[in-house]
């Protein structure tokens, strides 16, 4: 009764061509969240090898951060991190997928209304579906019908609190928001802006510091979160607000209270490339150089200039199909099919980095060329 009803659920997933398998990383990297290089740099990596023996910090936490998980180091990281993006506070979780858990779980109330963008994170919205609270979706970056949502949500029901999510650099196409309206729209409504900045930390700005500080509305957000398993190279992420932000996560956020502290080996790693970032400008450039000769190869709009590059071939057994045709030519770039993107939204997505070159980059466009050739019904 029970394996043969999940044997058929998995049966199906095959005849939908949905079916996810584990690969091993191969060919030439255009897939990975590494996006400055900093998980594939030998030095770097050592250095944080050397860090964690000199310090003599541990590989395992031995609880969470409310018991015997909290290391003085953490004070010291969490600081830093503060610092760095001009917070009052930081406040470390194990991952990205549970700082955005708990953040949305816990901060809206019942009778509060969440409005958010359509293509949030799927961690945002299992938080927001163990929340009490009112949410809505709004289609991606409208501001217009956010604008109605707001004044529809005003009108009827007067001063109730209202959170707008949303990201600063979209996980599956690369795109931003436009943050100076919609932080103005936030505070004409008297709403409380989140900004997910999970792909542009490291990435965006003249010191890596995200697109919210680039534009200077570091004081707008009511809450960020960043994380450190992508352009940093480590593990983890932090939520960034004022002081009472952290107390009440520390107090009613589950993820966090019954989480295993992340430990002080990790902390090392995350510590360290905080102050390697700043100076990695020169890897910057390079990044977004490669984004606008992808972006000119493949016939794009010239913006976005960001790491994340989406190339659509609708369905899964055709995205599929040339997922396997750029992996036989050596790239390794790896299809999102259906239920991850809607039906029909089924792309590449195609990850460019510091460590990849400008010749690496014309042939994985040559490839991808010659295969949309061999099929002109696929449309980009």
């Amino acid at each position: 009764m029970y394996a043969a009803y999940f044997e058929q659920w998995l049966a199906e997933r095959k005849q939908q061509d949905a079916f996810r398998q584990l690969q091993h990383p191969q060919g030439i990297d255009f897939c990975s969240n590494d996006y400055i290089g900093l998980a594939h740099d030998p030095v770097f990596q050592e250095s944080i090898t050397h860090w964690i023996a000199q310090h003599r910090l541990s590989h395992g936490s031995t609880g969470s951060r409310l018991l015997s998980g909290h290391h003085p180091f953490y004070d010291q990281v969490e600081q830093a991190i503060a610092d760095f993006h001009q917070a009052s506070s930081a406040l470390i979780f194990a991952s990205g997928y549970m700082a955005n858990l708990a953040l949305m779980s816990a901060l809206p109330q019942r009778g509060d209304w969440v409005l958010y963008d359509q293509l949030i994170h799927a961690s945002l919205r299992d938080g927001l579906r163990m929340s009490l609270a009112h949410h809505r979706s709004f289609p991606h970056n409208d501001l217009d019908t956010l604008e109605k949502l707001l004044q529809q949500i005003r009108a009827q029901h007067g001063q109730k609190r209202i959170w707008v999510v949303v990201e600063s650099v979209y996980s599956m196409d690369g795109d931003q928001p436009n943050l100076i309206d919609l932080s103005r729209l936030c505070q004409h409504y008297a709403a409380a802006l989140i900004v997910d900045e999970a792909h542009a930390v490291g990435v965006i700005g003249q010191k890596g510091e995200g697109l919210v500080q680039m534009q200077g509305l570091a004081q707008a957000c009511l809450a960020r979160i960043v994380t450190f398993g992508k352009a940093l190279g480590a593990h983890g992420a932090a939520v960034l607000g004022e002081e009472w932000l952290k107390q009440y996560l520390l107090n009613a956020a589950r993820p966090q209270i019954y989480s295993t502290a992340l430990p002080p080996a990790t902390l090392a790693a995350i510590y360290l490339a905080y102050q390697q970032i700043p100076a990695m400008q020169a890897q910057r450039a390079h990044v977004a150089n490669l984004s606008a000769l992808f972006r000119q190869q493949m016939s794009l709009p010239t913006s976005p200039i960001t790491p994340i590059q989406a190339i659509r071939i609708p369905g899964n057994s055709h995205v599929k199909a040339c997922g396997r045709h750029l992996q036989a030519a050596g790239f390794d770039v790896r299809p999102i099919l259906h239920p991850t993107v809607p039906r029909g939204e089924e792309r590449l997505r195609v990850v460019l980095h510091s460590f990849n070159s400008e010749t690496e980059v014309m042939g994985l466009t040559q490839a991808l060329h010659e295969w949309l050739r061999q099929h002109p019904a696929t449309s980009i």
